[in-house]
């Protein structure tokens, strides 16, 4: 008998497709005084005459990226510096959800913000209606052009358009050493049964020497939980189906669904398994106390972990000089379904919410909705873990083949593609219960009811 039974719902998807014009590029035969070419540097400013002249002008940029994740994003901003004039101020914060209402309630916001959960923007706007602006002419432009029509829809509340989409993650990953997979004999699992299967398979040949099939961190400063909250959403996809997801997701059936419950059964048969857990950390609740940075590194380390369940981003966070590829030091495989054929996928990203309206502003927020943007970020991103839903983005310019993999997912239609629920619910909600109870659920051993009871009670 099958541990997940098939279901279908309506898919939902979200295009990565298509070719665009790398504008970023060296300007090859260009003299020094072209008029298209930036004073001092190499990039093509063709398409940055829009923007206008923006010297002397900054535009501060808040988010949750952290190094190093961080550089390749500071790096993808030189081109509109170095044609327009202006200075892109960035920083970083591991306490950005809650810092960035503590900013707008002390009237004190940046000047772009990356929201990665549409549940805060909805907070966002109804606590704080006058503070952010709607998205600029040129990013509703470039949104209608480049990307598909849901993307949009993220980033609207009430009818307005905010905040653009950015990049987008495929969440729905398995990390592996495929070196150690061949050393063991072990085959990449294509149904959820065969993971198991795997899991168990991992534990008989490997216990005695103190090496787990799993590893996991969940710990993520002010956000510590949200690893757990994409487990529960992985294994909704595959147990309740799309159309129940979408029920949970705006709260049309109760967070303690018996539907919910058996999902969090699943990924408690895993994440709260000794015998599964934590290999090379600690036990299962060590899993709190690591961050997800360093949740998967024991699989680079003699194999004290054989898998990690985390997003295509991930690929950022392994060590410098780690081969990702499919035959080099890790490589990731597609989270099993019930069965080979229903391959629901789970994804997220980031939206660019404006508080402000100076000319610079917008043209900035334009600017990362552009192609010359997505472009610029992918080769700004040359180990990986980055790719853009962008249908501008040449897929040339995506050189891991973990990022190369998320676009072909992305782009598959028959794909039951999903975003992140928690990042959808209600911030009190998706931001805030979702993420403590499922850390108290890992951290003291809180019992599945009692987690989900908590989270429902939440529920604005």
């Amino acid at each position: 008998m099958n541990r997940i039974t098939r279901r279908r719902g309506t898919a939902l998807v979200a295009s990565v497709a298509g070719l665009g014009l790398l504008i970023t590029a060296c300007s090859g035969g260009d003299t020094p005084g072209d008029d298209d070419t930036a004073a001092g540097g190499d990039t093509d400013c063709a398409a940055f005459e829009q923007y206008g002249d923006l010297s002397g002008t900054t535009v501060s940029v808040y988010t949750s990226i952290v190094a190093p994740e961080d550089q390749p994003h500071i790096d993808s901003y030189v081109p509109f510096e170095e044609c327009t004039g202006a200075t892109v101020a960035y920083e970083g914060s591991k306490e950005f959800e809650a810092q960035l209402l503590v900013r707008l309630e002390a009237g004190n916001p940046p000047d772009i913000a990356y929201i990665p959960q549409p549940g805060l923007l909805q907070t966002i706007v109804g606590d704080f209606p006058d503070a952010v602006a709607p998205a600029s002419e040129g990013t509703v432009a470039n949104v209608d052009e480049y990307y598909a029509e849901s993307w949009k829809g993220y980033g609207t509340v009430d009818g307005t358009f905010y905040a653009a989409p950015l990049g987008a993650n495929v969440k729905s990953f398995v990390w592996y050493s495929p070196a150690v997979f061949e050393e063991n004999g072990y085959e990449v699992p294509t149904t959820w049964d065969e993971l198991i299967e795997l899991s168990d398979q991992i534990v008989a040949d490997h216990a005695a020497e103190g090496k787990k099939p799993w590893c996991a961190g969940i710990g993520s400063g002010d956000a510590t939980g949200w690893p757990a909250t994409d487990w529960l959403e992985d294994l909704v996809l595959r147990t309740a189906g799309g159309d129940v997801y979408d029920q949970w997701v705006n709260h049309e059936i109760p967070f303690n669904d018996p539907q919910i419950a058996e999902a969090l059964g699943e990924v408690g048969s895993i994440l709260k398994n000794d015998e599964y857990v934590n290999g090379g950390l600690g036990d299962v609740s060590s899993i709190a106390s690591t961050t997800f940075q360093d949740g998967g590194l024991p699989i680079l380390t003699n194999g004290l972990c054989f898998m990690h369940r985390q997003a295509s981003f991930y690929a950022a966070n392994w060590p410098e000089g780690t081969d990702v590829s499919s035959d080099g030091d890790v490589f990731a495989f597609y989270l099993p379904g019930p069965d080979a054929e229903t391959r629901p996928l789970l994804g997220g990203g980031e939206f660019v919410a404006a508080f402000d309206d100076r000319p610079e502003v917008a043209a900035f927020q334009a600017y990362l909705t552009s192609p010359e943007w997505s472009n610029a970020k992918a080769i700004a991103t040359p180990s990986g873990g980055w790719v853009s839903a962008n249908s501008g983005l040449d897929p040339a310019n995506l050189t891991s083949e973990i990022d190369q993999l998320s676009a072909e997912l992305l782009a598959d239609t028959e794909q039951e593609f999903r975003f992140d629920a928690s990042d959808l619910m209600p911030a009190a909600v998706g931001a805030g219960a979702f993420w403590t109870e499922m850390t108290a659920w890992i951290a003291n051993d809180k019992s599945d009811d009692a987690v989900l009871d908590s989270i429902e009670a939440a529920w604005p």
